[in-house]
């Protein structure tokens, strides 16, 4: 324990005489989590829409109203041909055309139906899919609305009806920051500690110092220990600051366990800095530490359920995600901000993680060459 207490108190140091590291631990990632969030929107909002209204009835009139109204959609051009419309999405000022055909009113109401052209910008294939739902539920609700006009009531056949009514539950008002402070602030976690125990060991190895630890009797797993508890502290301080964060700028406040979250967090810390202490004993420079552990992040990030559904993943893929020490993360921080779960319902995700550490750990200490 003597030789450990020495080793942390050279960590610190060390760590405390570097300015820029706790800049990167203290502000990048309370100014990320902050700013983050308010881009990553998964609400599809301000699709460009054209329109053409050859018709001119009080019925299109009303529907492009609605259209306009609805929030969704900005009117980027009204009343003119196909071909300049046409124009608008090539140059990528349109993502929608909307032409609305001569005689749209009357055949309504003499004839009870008439079609509507849509042509939709697929480049964006996520925008332009949601922008055709949105779309055609607005194109619906007029229907309606124009039929409750044209019938009467007692017209309607007596038929049974199925009435739905929804209830969103652990996030009630679909608020979309809800869902991705907890992803990101998992994330930031990572990158810390995964990058600053990757560039750790290799630092010692181009300033030379790790020659000298060398020669010292201080044992593989002492040294290992010494250079993972520090970051350890300095992951769960980050952490920390990111739920602060999150309560002050966006209201959320864990619905289970502090300590749980706390819990579970520690370990995975575990295995993460244990990962990049790892990557440190391959590495001989800090550039090759970077690349590696970049190569890493961007797969665990793209992988780990953040941004995209990890079930929505092909087969494959969803194997991949079993080794991705992020996707457990970011599940079980939903579930104890966002659910309330206890540690019943995140012993699996624990006893993984777990493991991970485990691994990772004893690896790097039986990578370490030390030669006395």
């Amino acid at each position: 324990m003597r030789t450990i207490r020495f080793l942390l108190q050279k960590e610190f140091r060390q760590i405390f005489r570097n300015r820029s590291i706790l800049v990167m631990v203290m502000v990048m990632p309370v100014m990320q989590l902050i700013i983050l969030p308010l881009a990553a929107n998964y609400e599809v909002k301000n699709v460009n829409i054209a329109i053409i209204d050859n018709d001119h009835s009080s019925y299109s009139q009303k529907l492009i109203s609605k259209i306009t109204a609805s929030g969704y959609f900005k009117l980027t051009g009204y009343d003119f041909s196909f071909k300049e419309a046409l124009k608008l999405i090539e140059s990528d000022k349109a993502d929608l055309i909307l032409e609305i055909p001569h005689g749209f009113e009357r055949n309504l109401v003499r004839e009870n139906k008439q079609q509507l052209f849509v042509a939709v910008n697929a480049i964006n294939g996520t925008k332009a899919n949601l922008g055709g739902v949105y779309l055609g539920s607005v194109i619906v609700d007029d229907n309606n609305d124009i039929r409750l006009q044209l019938v009467q009531p007692g017209h309607f056949s007596q038929q049974p009806e199925i009435d739905i009514r929804s209830s969103n539950w652990y996030n009630p008002l679909l608020n979309y920051h809800v869902y991705m402070v907890p992803g990101i602030l998992a994330i930031l976690v990572t990158m810390i500690g995964g990058f600053l125990t990757a560039l750790n060991i290799v630092k010692e190895k181009e300033v030379g110092t790790i020659e000298q630890i060398n020669v010292t009797p201080i044992k593989k797993h002492h040294f290992i220990l010494g250079k993972l508890i520090p970051f350890w502290i300095l992951g769960n301080v980050v952490f920390t600051l990111g739920l602060i964060v999150a309560w002050l700028i966006y209201g959320i406040v864990p619905l289970g366990s502090i300590l749980l979250l706390y819990g579970f967090v520690s370990v995975y810390l575990l295995a993460v800095l244990g990962f990049g202490l790892l990557v440190s004993t391959f590495c001989d420079t800090q550039q090759q530490a970077m690349f590696i552990m970049f190569f890493f992040i961007m797969i665990f990030v793209l992988m780990g359920g953040l941004f995209t559904s990890i079930d929505s993943m092909p087969d494959w893929a969803k194997t991949v995600t079993r080794f991705n020490p992020v996707s457990y993360l970011i599940e079980v921080m939903r579930m104890i901000i966002l659910k309330g779960s206890g540690l019943k319902d995140i012993l699996r995700q624990l006893g993984i993680i777990f493991l991970f550490a485990l691994v990772l750990n004893s690896w790097a200490i039986f990578n370490y060459k030390k030669t006395n």
